[in-house]
């Protein structure tokens, strides 16, 4: 094969993909580790939170997914990558799609960690604004080359570009283009902060969803991973411990909020 899909077979299968997740997840944490942050508490539970989630998922690696593993006796000439998939499309497509949506890991650590330490100010919430920015700019890139893919590799007048798969990426998207306009509202109105955080919560949430459904065989496309119930049931465990962690965080450190908005103002429109 060309040395481009030497690589893309990397993340061309399930294994060597949530390789790829775990990879752009401690990437994010250790770009933002390099952030110089006045108040170090904050950073520190911020990191914490991201170590935690990066331990889960490697973990999820190594129990259920290991691409380390060796196969006995090995194919004389090894496994081609899937024709379908020897496209530039899809060599660029994956790891734009984890920048966005995996890489948006980093602001769902840092909602929780604004809440268990009651930071939740506007010069606070700023701190995530270039991150969200840019985790939407990488979502709506992997959307737009996957769907691009899609259309014309597997054809069927645009109905894959409609496939559960791409779907379950387009999700987040709507909840982070949500959290971009409501980011911008709360620096302009300093309001709606408790909206801010519960979809900064959300998006990532639906990402791991999104991730269980493609994975755990409940979903039956052309796109899906792996028809493996085990690493469902793990990614279900792993769903709901940040779920927990989320809501919890959330009603106990959350303030209190009283909107007082006109039916026809931006604020209820969004």
């Amino acid at each position: 094969l060309p040395l481009m899909y030497k690589m893309t077979g990397v993340w061309g299968n399930h294994e060597g993909s949530i390789l790829l997740w775990l990879l752009v997840m401690t990437l994010f944490g250790f770009i933002f580790s390099r952030h110089k942050l006045e108040n170090i508490d904050l950073k520190n539970i911020i990191l914490s939170i991201q170590g935690c989630l990066c331990f889960l998922i490697g973990l999820f690696v190594i129990v259920t997914s290991n691409p380390f593993e060796r196969i006995f006796p090995p194919k004389i000439e090894g496994s081609d990558l899937n024709p379908l998939l020897q496209d530039p499309g899809l060599a660029i497509h994956p790891p734009f799609l984890y920048l966005g949506y995996v890489g948006f890991s980093i602001v769902y650590s840092m909602a929780v960690g604004l809440l268990i330490k009651k930071k939740c100010s506007k010069d606070f919430i700023a701190l995530m604004k270039p991150w969200i920015f840019m985790s939407w700019i990488f979502l709506t890139i992997g959307i737009g080359l996957g769907s691009w893919w899609a259309y014309y590799e597997l054809g069927w007048g645009g109905f894959w570009f409609w496939d559960p798969v791409e779907n379950a990426s387009l999700m987040p998207w709507f909840v982070i283009t949500a959290l971009m306009h409501s980011v911008i509202v709360l620096e302009k109105r300093n309001s709606i902060y408790s909206w801010v955080i519960i979809l900064c919560l959300l998006t990532f949430t639906i990402s791991v969803t999104g991730t269980f459904l493609v994975r755990s065989g409940i979903l039956n496309s052309v796109h899906t991973f792996a028809n493996d119930p085990s690493r469902g049931l793990y990614i279900l465990i792993f769903l709901s411990l940040m779920i927990f962690l989320a809501l919890a965080a959330f009603f106990r450190y959350s303030k209190k909020e009283e909107y007082n908005f006109f039916l026809k103002s931006k604020e209820t429109l969004i």
